[in-house]
């Protein structure tokens, strides 16, 4: 997959893509559908047009955390899906500023040369919003590009939306999470060193840092780990735990993967941890002791879930 990351100037070989519009945060069944029709649009290259920073902090700065993914784990799950392009447009002060039409003609025709967009129908553009899926389809009619309305994609009685996965995630529910996602939640990054008290336990664990993102409820999760680069890449079964440590009274939520019958140095690689199972909550124990009998129960039932 190219990635074009707020390019002012495309190759003739870049442009004229079918493109999904969107910021495609958890690539979830909704994103997939939409991606989707604009793959069978137009017999074009497939594209994505999404936005950084999210427009949310954008507009919001001190709003807490809320993505789902990362920049990373989000055009590794679009690739996965097929996508040839992502154009990565910044989402600054002049960009927002754009009126609808300004957006089609500036955007669209002139910087992307698109051949097709898609939308959900739900999809709002332009300065203040103010631009519908129905004016995205006028302006397509009068500049030449095609536009698709995709309906929105309902499980269990409501769309699935980015807010119901944080909600289930939030509520320690990763099946159901997945369940709109169409996929494990994942959680992508590199591993950096921690004061190695997993070492000392008999736990050695790898170590990942979940700032900027969504927090998953905290306790004890069964996880599936694709270890992306480095040495000992491959999908390993682990148990994790993602918090703050109130053990040795921590305060930066971090996620700690132990990963079962491994055997390696996993510093500086790129881990992609998916949450398969929420077993319990944080809790600080009398002693270490305790705290390694825990660790025991923990993996022996992650062991049990993810066999199963």
């Amino acid at each position: 997959m190219r990635i074009h990351r707020d390019t002012p100037y495309l190759e003739d070989a870049d442009r004229g893509a079918s493109v999904a519009i969107g910021n495609f945060d958890g690539v979830h069944l909704g994103h997939q559908a939409i991606l989707k029709i604009a793959a069978d649009a137009a017999a074009a290259p497939l594209g994505v047009l999404t936005f950084e920073p999210h427009p949310r902090e954008y507009f919001v700065p001190d709003t807490p955390p809320f993505r789902l993914m990362n920049a990373e784990a989000k055009a590794h799950r679009l690739e996965m899906l097929g996508v040839q392009h992502m154009y990565e447009l910044a989402f600054n002060d002049k960009l927002a500023a754009l009126s609808p039409q300004a957006f089609c003609r500036d955007i669209v025709v002139d910087r992307l040369g698109l051949t097709h967009v898609t939308v959900g129908a739900d999809f709002c553009f332009g300065k203040g919003r103010a631009g519908t899926a129905a004016d995205l389809q006028s302006f397509g009619a009068q500049m030449g590009f095609g536009v698709t309305i995709a309906d929105l994609v309902e499980t269990g009685g409501a769309h699935v939306s980015s807010t119901r996965i944080r909600q289930a995630l939030s509520d320690g529910r990763p099946e159901d999470a997945a369940a709109m996602l169409g996929h494990l939640h994942r959680i992508e990054g590199e591993v950096v060193r921690g004061f190695q008290r997993g070492r000392e336990l008999g736990y050695p664990t790898a170590n990942m840092m979940i700032t900027g993102l969504h927090p998953p409820r905290f306790g004890v999760y069964a996880v599936r780990v694709e270890v992306r680069t480095g040495d000992h890449k491959g999908v390993h079964d682990g148990v994790a735990s993602l918090g703050v440590r109130p053990m040795f009274d921590g305060d930066v939520p971090n996620l700690e993967t132990f990963l079962f019958d491994f055997a390696g140095d996993l510093y500086g690689t790129h881990l992609s941890v998916a949450l398969v199972a929420y077993l319990r909550p944080e809790a600080k124990f009398q002693s270490l002791d305790a705290l390694i009998a825990q660790m025991d129960a923990d993996s022996a039932e992650a062991r049990r879930i993810l066999a199963a």
